[in-house]
């Protein structure tokens, strides 16, 4: 299974970006997936999922009205449109698979390497 996530890069703060991933090997339609986001000496945090029919959406309430999160089940591609950015949302941001419910941050155990978001002042 692998999930290769892209679109990272340098922003300034009120810009936008959209972070995509890629998957294979992964029965994508039938899993939630989730963005998330790890700053320099922080915890890994939840940011955006997505329900496996793209039907349904949750949003931490720091991306709520900022972030979109959508799928595309014939490409097994999830997608994380990125606006207002703000320094705070600088980090690396990750996807992540679940078999489980959408919303259960915790269910998410198939993981792709990062993408860095910097976001300037």
């Amino acid at each position: 299974v692998q999930l290769q996530a892209s679109g990272g890069g340098l922003v300034q703060a009120g810009g936008f970006l959209r972070l995509s991933c890629a998957t294979s090997g992964l029965t994508f339609s039938r899993n939630a997936m989730g963005w998330f986001r790890q700053a320099p000496g922080t915890e890994r945090e939840f940011v955006a999922a997505v329900s496996w029919d793209g039907g349904s959406t949750y949003y931490a309430d720091s991306v709520k009205g900022r972030f979109t999160i959508s799928r595309d089940n014939a490409k097994n591609t999830v997608y994380l449109q990125m606006n207002s950015l703000k320094p705070e949302d600088t980090a690396v941001y990750y996807c992540a698979a679940s078999s489980h419910y959408y919303r259960d941050s915790t269910s998410y155990t198939t993981w792709g390497q990062g993408t860095l978001v910097t976001v300037s002042s």
